[in-house]
């Protein structure tokens, strides 16, 4: 086998189909397939319908924001702003989600307007239903949970850390945002 080059200049593509972009993720995929085989979507919209005005601008649909609170809670990402940017950047959770690429995947103040409206049983009772979803399905298993907390310290310790706009460290930078609100006086040293 030849070693391979990256190449130097070279004119990409101008046109390609989107279904060559992405070919999904296994476990997404499969666990769109059963969701949809236990009419998962459907039985939301029933169990939401209450909960939205009949003549607004349609919301995200409840699947899509279940889908997206069920990625947050399998990928451990504990923002909506961290589930909206996560769902937006990848294209196999997009097509998760069935959005195609020329729409916006839910903002995350979206989120917050849908997980204000709903309440907690409705909640819980969609969590419970797509767990358990997986479980019968098989898709998850597992009993134990590991975790290794051995605690490193980088060659960027905090101690070496410094802005490049203006060469402070983390202490002079909270410092001077303090002073400049009026929470402390020049004169102070805060946590000096």
């Amino acid at each position: 086998m030849a070693l391979g080059a990256r190449g130097g200049e070279r004119q990409e593509e101008f046109w390609l189909p989107t279904q060559q972009l992405s070919s999904g993720h296994v476990f997404y995929d499969k666990l769109n397939t059963v969701l949809a085989q236990a009419g998962f979507d459907q039985s939301l919209e029933q169990l939401c319908r209450p909960f939205y005005a009949a003549q607004r601008r349609p919301s995200a649909p409840p699947g899509v924001y279940f889908r997206m609170l069920t990625i947050g809670y399998l990928e451990g990402i504990d923002s909506q702003r961290g589930i909206a940017w996560r769902c937006e950047d990848s294209l196999s959770l997009r097509r998760f989600l069935g959005i195609p690429l020329g729409k916006e995947t839910p903002h995350h103040s979206s989120l917050t307007r849908i997980r204000d409206r709903l309440p907690l049983n409705i909640h819980e009772q969609a969590f419970h239903q797509v767990l358990s979803i997986i479980d019968e399905q098989g898709l998850l298993r597992g009993k134990t949970a590991a975790v290794d907390a051995t605690l490193l310290e980088a060659n960027a310790a905090m101690k070496s850390i410094v802005r490049k706009d203006s060469g402070e460290d983390w202490k002079g930078y909270l410092k001077r945002l303090m002073q400049e609100h009026g929470f402390i006086d020049e004169d102070d040293h805060p946590g000096d």
